[in-house]
Order: structure tokens, then sequence, then C-alpha cells
């Protein structure tokens, strides 16, 4: 599996071009082709629509166009000067459905982490947790704190056995082959449960190539499997996190598993999930 074409998540935010940055940079890695994403809040209307204050309205739309031509030449300017290939694109409708539908022709996503001091920053409810879930590709979150000079050199594999660990551990293929460091860390179960194949992971890993350490992390009681994951990569100093997304059907939308929520929630380094 190779990586050819990549979508990024842009918007308003002050941390939009760190992403372009970023996506950019992953592409040059992989020879691939890079799709600019523009989707923002759809909701910032609703007041004015409930005033009846169509001058705002007005005022509103124009100052949203000159912000999405403003977003426009920076991903243009920033992608021009890397030398990548690229398009933009700005679809309209609702931001989360434009998301997924435009995702589902890339072989990787580029998302940011919500930052809870920036609204603009703000898409949709459970923006990248439905981009995760309904896409049926893995992505890239990456968190708003922080830097990633690194990426990909040091990387930590959580595996339980899954559909879903088993989903992020081939689509991270291309990346974890390029890794100098890889670790396949397991959260060990209740004793009287099956312990998830670890060794058998690392073993995939080294017929492809890439040699991989084993971790088999302590539970310890009342530290949830997502804080013990991140606990993990702090030890080793990784700057990727690979795993499974997981959640369950919940009338017409996917609710998150504890473990993916809290990730998404208080993640450190880069995560790529897969549903």
């Amino acid at each position: 599996m190779t990586y050819r074409t990549l979508l990024v998540h842009l918007d308003d935010s002050r941390h939009s071009e760190a992403r372009t940055a970023f996506a950019l940079e992953l592409a040059l890695k992989h020879d691939a082709h890079v799709i600019g994403l523009y989707a923002v809040c759809q909701d910032l209307f609703r007041p004015l629509f409930r005033r009846g204050d169509s001058l705002g309205l007005a005022k509103l739309e124009a100052q949203g166009t000159e912000r999405m031509k403003h977003a426009c030449e920076r991903f243009t300017a920033a992608a021009t000067r890397a030398g990548c290939p690229f398009e933009w694109r700005a679809p309209a409708g609702p931001a989360t459905d434009a998301a997924v539908l435009h995702a589902r022709h890339a072989d990787l996503v580029v998302l940011g982490q919500r930052d809870h001091d920036d609204e603009a920053s703000f898409v949709a409810r459970d923006f990248a947790e439905d981009v995760v879930m309904n896409s049926g590709r893995p992505v890239i979150i990456l968190p708003y704190a922080g830097h990633t000079p690194s990426f990909g050199e040091n990387v930590v594999i959580a595996w339980d056995g899954s559909r879903e660990a088993a989903r992020a551990l081939a689509d991270a293929l291309p990346i974890v082959k390029r890794a100098r460091f890889v670790t396949v860390a397991v959260v060990e179960k209740h004793p009287d449960r099956d312990e998830p194949a670890g060794f058998d992971a690392a073993s995939y890993l080294e017929r492809h190539g890439i040699h991989a350490g084993f971790a088999s992390i302590p539970r310890v009681s009342g530290v949830g499997t997502g804080a013990t994951l991140l606990n993990q990569v702090a030890d080793v100093h990784a700057s990727l996190l690979v795993m499974g997304a997981y959640g369950h059907a919940r009338a017409t939308e996917y609710a998150l598993g504890g473990v993916t929520r809290a990730l998404l929630g208080t993640m450190t380094v880069p995560v790529l999930m897969s549903h």
C-alpha cells in the first residue's frame, strides 16, 4: 500500500497552516497529491436568522467569502513553495458530510484536534470523530498543542487483536516502514481473558521488513487505557500513536468508545486512527 492522495482539512483557525505544512511534508515523502478541503462551521448564521437581520447576514456571508479566499491563497502559496501537486476544494453543504465524502477519495486524511481556546477550530459537533468513523479511510489527527518535527520516526502501535487495530496497523504501513523505532504495545487485560497476540503483530511487521519491539503494559487500577497508552508514548518518546477507532451504532450516528474519545481529548502526539 502507498499513499498517493492526501486530504487535509483547512479552516480559519490558527492551526490550519500547521496542518497544511504537515500534510505537504508528508506528501513529498510519499510522492502524493494533496487536496486542501476547506470546511468551516455552518452554524454561525443561525442567530441572525432568528433576529431577521438580513443586513447582518449579508455582512457575515461577505466576511466568510473573504476568509475562504485568504485560506485558498495561503494553501496555494504553501503548496507551490513546497513543489507539491495539489488542488483546492471548498464544497457547499454541511461540513461533516462534505469531509466524509471527499475523504473517501483519498488514501489518508489529516485533521486537527479541536482547540477550545480557538472558536474557529470548531467545525461541527464531533467533526473529527465522525470523519474517522464514517469515511472508511485512515485519519491522522494532529494535537493543537506542540509541533511534530520528528513525526513517524518513533511509532507506538496499540494492539488488542481487534478488527479496528488490524485495520489501523495495515493502514499505517507506509509510515511505519520509514520509522526508526516501532513498538507494539498491549495493555494487559483481565487475568481471566486471553491476551491479544501482540507477538503475532510484531511478526507480521517483521515480514514487511519492519523490526518492532514489544511492550506488555500492566493495567493500573484507576488509570484508563487511553491514559496508559499516552504514558507509554511519553516513556518511549514516540512521535506517532497508531490505533483502531472504536464505536457502536446509536440510531443514525456512531457513539465513540471510551478509549477513542479519551485519546481525542487528551492526545499529546499525532494519532493515526482507522475504523
